[in-house]
């Protein structure tokens, strides 16, 4: 199926551990351990690397600083982690669009499964649904009926080609056989705005962005991309209710070069998965609607594995690649 876009075209260039564990033995002149992420500080990838900064730098006794460096989808961040020295003081945060970008970018400067050491994921977050309020349906069973019987006629706003919610977009139109008006937007704000103004028809959403509206008549919430139900939009069901197997989450993790040491890898993901068991991580994470999940290196990089993949065939359902 080759997707209908406006005004797009080619993107240019978004279990626990042993308690014998050893304690990292810190020289007083040791170097702090720095968290480089993809993205502009205040976004939601910034504060999960801050919050789990401030986690890791009490449990390791080493100091750990965030360095944002964003641009090219977190290609940027996501390089110069790859060509860091081994020790493991210089990790990457990423989000989604590591697995996406694996197959959306034409060439990269990297491996992702082979020039990487993934640490542990760190948190899912759901997105949510929406129409505009005078949408004709009220439920996606309605929705598909509509779209398959108009294919192209509604449209489906995007904040930002190749985000994990473009993705969660055109997962949901292959997944239910239909074809959206794809728009992009420069951010989910803009989107969002338009949506509410009835510009365009529907949008799927971060759970944050959509919060303010719900209970409102501003919009309707007909369904959310966690498998379960989610308890900060009770009328909106699982998606997957109606679409078999349906399910998407944008999610955010930990990675160091490859080569880091057995034991280094060990102590960086020991103080990852204690430090997100904290009630002050957790509190972060859960206004964002999301879950913190950590998991070991082996299980994260199964799923970094297992992610490209999927992405590889929704990116191809989307026609859009980049430079």
């Amino acid at each position: 199926m080759h997707k209908r876009y406006l005004g797009a075209g080619v993107l240019g260039a978004v279990l626990a551990f042993s308690t014998t564990i050893p304690t990292l033995a810190l020289a007083a002149d040791q170097p702090p351990l720095k968290l480089v992420v993809g993205a502009s500080p205040g976004g939601t990838t910034d504060r999960v690397a801050r919050g789990i900064a401030q986690e890791m730098t009490d449990i390791l006794g080493q100091t750990v600083i965030v360095e944002n460096r964003p641009g090219a989808g977190g290609n940027i961040a996501a390089d110069a982690v790859a060509r860091a020295p081994k020790d493991g003081n210089t990790l990457l945060v990423s989000f989604t669009s590591f697995t996406v970008n694996a197959t959306l970018y034409k060439k990269l400067p990297f491996d992702p499964e082979k020039d990487f050491t993934p640490i542990s994921m760190l948190a899912e977050v759901p997105s949510v649904l929406v129409a505009r309020k005078d949408f004709p349906a009220s439920d996606v069973a309605t929705l598909i009926k509509l779209a398959k019987k108009d294919p192209g006629k509604y449209s489906f706003a995007i904040g930002g080609v190749g985000s994990s919610l473009h993705m969660a977009t055109a997962s949901f139109e292959m997944d239910a056989g239909i074809e959206g008006l794809t728009v992009p937007y420069k951010g989910t704000a803009p989107a969002l705005q338009d949506l509410v103004g009835g510009q365009v028809d529907l949008m799927f959403a971060s759970a944050v962005n959509v919060m303010p509206l719900y209970g409102s008549d501003r919009i309707k919430f007909l369904g959310v991309t966690s498998p379960e139900p989610m308890k900060q939009f009770s009328s909106a069901p699982p998606i997957g209710d109606t679409v078999e197997g349906f399910t998407s989450k944008a999610w955010f993790g930990m990675f160091g070069p490859a080569g880091i040491s057995a034991e280094r890898l060990e102590q960086l993901n020991h103080a990852v998965r204690e430090g997100a068991k904290r009630e002050s991580f957790i509190k972060l994470i859960e206004p964002e609607g999301g879950t913190v999940v950590t998991n070991t290196p082996e299980e994260f990089a199964q799923f970094v594995s297992k992610d490209i993949k999927r992405y590889a065939k929704v990116v191809k359902f989307t026609g859009v690649t980049a430079d």
